[in-house]
């Protein structure tokens, strides 16, 4: 009665998490959880003001395309963000549910039945997201996790795989900045990893989430880069064989309202389009008129920076020397090299009352059966500043 490639998927995160820590008594009454990545700082008021002023909108069917005011705002935010002069909305764009079903559905539109006569092979780092794997799996491709470790920068070296073994690649899946270790992708390495996907008519996708979340200074785009790549023999345009991914959850402290957008190569996006007028969420209108004055906006961006820099600084004071600890380019994510990730969890919530996150839960045992996260926890730096200092000095203290 099910279909058998459910028991392809990944374990959940999650549940690998409650198994390990609900049977063990917490070390405090009001336990600190810097577990998941879900935002908490304060929503844009005039968000909120819009949402209910618009409250018409509902009663009418949304546009799969987004409405205009979308269209001109998301534009006008890549362009101003990525400095981009050439994006049309009606090539170059779409909106999407926010960025998780963007990322799974995009498995369907490149993966073909078969690349050079073989089962189709996406793509992507480990540790990774669990929905590049899940998307890969319901695609009927084999997920090939490729390790990103401290030698590497946590950047994985797509580009080094065998020649075999790219051409028979259809996608190939990047976070960058990387969740969960915060580094970003430099110049040199997105032009690479961009020719070696043309070469080989391999789909990439960029998931950029946290690419509006930074330390210092702003990370590249994968859009940006290829609007300064020269152009090459038989290119069709500027964002060949490329997509990005975006959305308001992290920038805008929005992951409720669910909206988000994919931008790149207008083959792909018209296949996007067609297979989201089959069973795509279409958002609202009223979500479409928030998420327009919200891309249109940059100072509450700004202040959502300021917010996450204080707590890079308290992180820097409270762990700086220890545990391989360095401040993260992009994101708010810690990633803290602590001999067993696994050990070190329980310890902080049964002496401590802190729940983090083991790395292993967030990757794949390659295979030599070594797997990229199993030393470390991951750190998210979610919650209040009072709270951030609170937890980080007891795991400090604690480990």
């Amino acid at each position: 009665m099910l279909n058998p490639r459910l028991e392809d998927l990944p374990g959940h995160t999650w549940d690998q998490l409650r198994a390990l820590l609900d049977p063990l008594p917490a070390g405090r009454d009001d336990p600190l959880s810097l577990t998941i990545g879900a935002p908490n700082h304060p929503m844009p008021q005039f968000v909120l003001d819009i949402l209910q002023q618009a409250q018409e909108g509902y009663a009418k069917y949304p546009p799969i395309v987004g409405t205009a005011a979308w269209q001109a705002a998301a534009t006008g935010w890549l362009k101003r963000r990525y400095r981009l002069s050439e994006l049309d909305p009606a090539q170059h764009l779409l909106p999407l549910a926010g960025t998780r079903e963007g990322l799974f559905n995009a498995a369907f539109v490149a993966t073909p039945a078969e690349k050079n006569g073989a089962q189709p092979l996406v793509l992507m780092p480990n540790p990774f997201y669990q929905t590049y794997a899940a998307a890969a799996v319901s695609a009927r491709a084999k997920a090939v996790y490729v390790s990103a470790t401290a030698e590497n920068g946590f950047m994985p070296d797509f580009t080094s795989l065998p020649e075999e073994q790219l051409a028979q690649t259809a996608i190939i899946y990047l976070c960058t900045p990387v969740n969960p270790q915060g580094t970003t992708a430099s110049r040199d390495y997105l032009v690479r990893l961009i020719r070696c996907c043309r070469a080989h008519d391999i789909v990439l996708i960029a998931d950029e989430c946290y690419g509006e979340i930074y330390a210092d200074e702003p990370p590249l785009g994968v859009l940006e880069v290829c609007a300064n790549m020269a152009p090459e023999q038989g290119q069709r345009g500027p964002y060949d064989n490329v997509l990005s991914f975006h959305s308001l959850s992290k920038r805008s402290n929005l992951p409720g309202l669910r909206s988000g957008l994919v931008a790149g190569d207008p083959v792909l996006i018209k296949a996007y389009k067609e297979l989201r007028s089959y069973g795509g969420s279409t958002l609202p209108i009223p979500v479409f008129d928030a998420a327009a004055a919200a891309w249109a906006d940059d100072a509450h961006v700004e202040e959502n920076r300021a917010m996450y820099r204080e707590k890079f600084d308290i992180a820097d004071a409270c762990l700086e020397g220890r545990f391989g600890y360095f401040r993260p380019e992009g994101g708010f994510f810690l990633w803290l090299d602590v001999g067993n990730g696994e050990d070190a969890a329980k310890t902080l919530w049964t002496e401590a009352g802190v729940r983090v996150l083991p790395g292993k839960y967030l990757a794949r045992d390659d295979e030599h059966g070594f797997n990229p996260g199993a030393a470390y926890i991951r750190v998210a730096l979610v919650q209040s500043a009072a709270v951030t200092r609170e937890a980080l000095s007891l795991i400090a203290k604690t480990l």
